[in-house]
C-alpha cells in the first residue's frame, strides 16, 4: 500500500520533455476531459477571480505548465464576459506540446504560447501581471518549489494562482478506478496515480511558503480533491 504521509518524487512518463506525437495527444485530450468531469478547472477561475477582481485594466496572464491551452481558453471566455482586456502566454517545456496548444487555441487571437523552461533565465526575466499554475507543482521538489515562488514573486505585479492535488488515499484510488475505467493512455493511467503521490499535504504547502517568505495568501481545499492557492504579491 503507497505511504500517503509522504511525497513521492517518482517521475512521471509526462515529464520527459523528448515525448512527441500520438500518445501526447491522446494524454492531453483525457486530461482535459478528467478535468471537466471533476470541476478542477473551477478552482483557477475562483481562484483568479479572488485575486483580480473588479480589476479592468488589461492585464497579462503566464499559465506555467499550460499543456494544451484549455485553461487559457476558458481564461479568455472569463474575462470577455466581464470586460477585462486579457494577454495570455501559454509556457511548457515540451516544444511538441506547445504546437499542440497553439493548434487548439488558434481562435483565440489574445493567447500566445513559448516554449521553454521556468527555470532559464529567459522566461525569469519576463514580467507579468498574474502567474497561474494548474497541475504542476507537484512536478518539482520543495527546493525546486521555493525558487520557482521567488523568482514568481519578482514577475508579478499581483500574484500567483495555484492549483494542485491534495494528496490522500480517495483521490489516489478513485484516480487510478477512473482512468483505469476510460483511459486509452498508458501515461494517464501511470501519471493520474503518481501525481497524486507528488502531491501535498496542507503543511507541506504552508512550510514551502513559509520558506519562500510569503505571508499574504489563501490555501483553501476544494473539490476534487484540490488546493486553492492564491499568492499576492
Amino acid at each position: 500500500m503507497p505511504n500517503f504521509n509522504q511525497r513521492s518524487y517518482e517521475p512521471e512518463l509526462m515529464d520527459d520533455f523528448e515525448i512527441t506525437g500520438q500518445v501526447i495527444d491522446q494524454t492531453l485530450r483525457e486530461l482535459d476531459t478528467i478535468n471537466k468531469l471533476l470541476g478542477g478547472n473551477y478552482v483557477t477561475i475562483n481562484g483568479l477571480e479572488k485575486l483580480i477582481k473588479n480589476n479592468q485594466q488589461e492585464l497579462i496572464i503566464a499559465d506555467i505548465g499550460c499543456g494544451s491551452g484549455d485553461m487559457l481558453k476558458l481564461i479568455a471566455n472569463w474575462g470577455k464576459k466581464r470586460n477585462i482586456k486579457l494577454k495570455l502566454i501559454g509556457i511548457d517545456a515540451n516544444p511538441y506540446i506547445i504546437e499542440f496548444a497553439k493548434n487548439n487555441c488558434k481562435a483565440f487571437p489574445e493567447i500566445s504560447f513559448i516554449a521553454t523552461n521556468i527555470f532559464d533565465d529567459d522566461f525569469i526575466k519576463m514580467k507579468f501581471d498574474v502567474i497561474i499554475a494548474t497541475l504542476f507543482t507537484h512536478h518539482f521538489t520543495e527546493k525546486a518549489l521555493i525558487t520557482l515562488l521567488n523568482n514568481a514573486k519578482e514577475q508579478c505585479n499581483l500574484g500567483i494562482v495555484i492549483n494542485d492535488l491534495h494528496r490522500h488515499w480517495f483521490a489516489y484510488y478513485s484516480i487510478k478506478f477512473l482512468t483505469g475505467w476510460f483511459s486509452k493512455s498508458e501515461m494517464v493511467k501511470n501519471d493520474a496515480a503518481v501525481s497524486v503521490m507528488r502531491s501535498f499535504k496542507r503543511k507541506e504547502l504552508i512550510k514551502i511558503l513559509s520558506a519562500s517568505t510569503f505571508t499574504n495568501y489563501t490555501l483553501r481545499w476544494m473539490w476534487a480533491f484540490r488546493w486553492q492557492l492564491v499568492i499576492r504579491t
